[in-house]
């Protein structure tokens, strides 16, 4: 890469020139995702700790499987799925990952009117994905925060299409009773 200009390698180029020993190309391939990649950690361990240690996690798998990659899918989608499997392992390797209840026995007692707890939609949302299990939070992330679809994701997750699908279905029936209250604009 020359001094001031991005470098016009393709993600596979890339990769391969740092398999072959180009330590300099990895910096470059990392660089380009470092956003992606933190955001999918970020929002599967739901908290920057986790999230940083999985990245970490996941670079050092990347270094020792770069000379293994086949090419039957995006670099992209291979580096999310790295670190979306390092993310999960974090929160497996995690004895006490703590997660909000879908309902407390006192839910009961609460007005169901009463919107005066409610926070801003996105912190709302974020909650809400800590009360998903890792297998559905991955898909979702994927899906509607990253926008990749079903054969994308499933391929990252190495699943099949309908397995997205289903979580993806059981993921949002959830979230809908966790973010119900917001239908009603309060």
């Amino acid at each position: 890469m020359q001094r001031g200009r991005p470098d016009s390698r393709s993600d596979d180029e890339l990769l391969r020139d740092y398999a072959d020993g180009d330590l300099p190309a990895f910096e470059v391939l990392f660089r380009r995702h470092e956003n992606k990649l933190w955001a999918v950690a970020l929002r599967t361990t739901g908290n920057k700790d986790d999230a940083a240690d999985a990245l970490q996690d996941a670079m050092e798998s990347i270094h020792r499987t770069a000379g293994r990659f086949r090419f039957d899918a995006t670099v992209s989608s291979w580096l999310h799925r790295i670190v979306l499997n390092a993310s999960l392992d974090r929160l497996r390797r995690n004895k006490y990952h703590l997660t909000t209840p879908l309902m407390d026995e006192d839910d009961s007692l609460i007005d169901p009117s009463d919107h005066t707890g409610d926070v801003d939609l996105s912190l709302s949302i974020g909650r809400a994905l800590d009360v998903l299990p890792p297998d559905q939070r991955a898909v979702i992330v994927l899906m509607h925060i990253f926008d990749f679809g079903i054969a994308e994701t499933a391929a990252a997750l190495d699943i099949p299409e309908g397995t997205v699908k289903s979580r993806s279905n059981r993921a949002r029936h959830k979230l809908a009773l966790v973010l119900g209250h917001l239908q009603s604009g309060g």
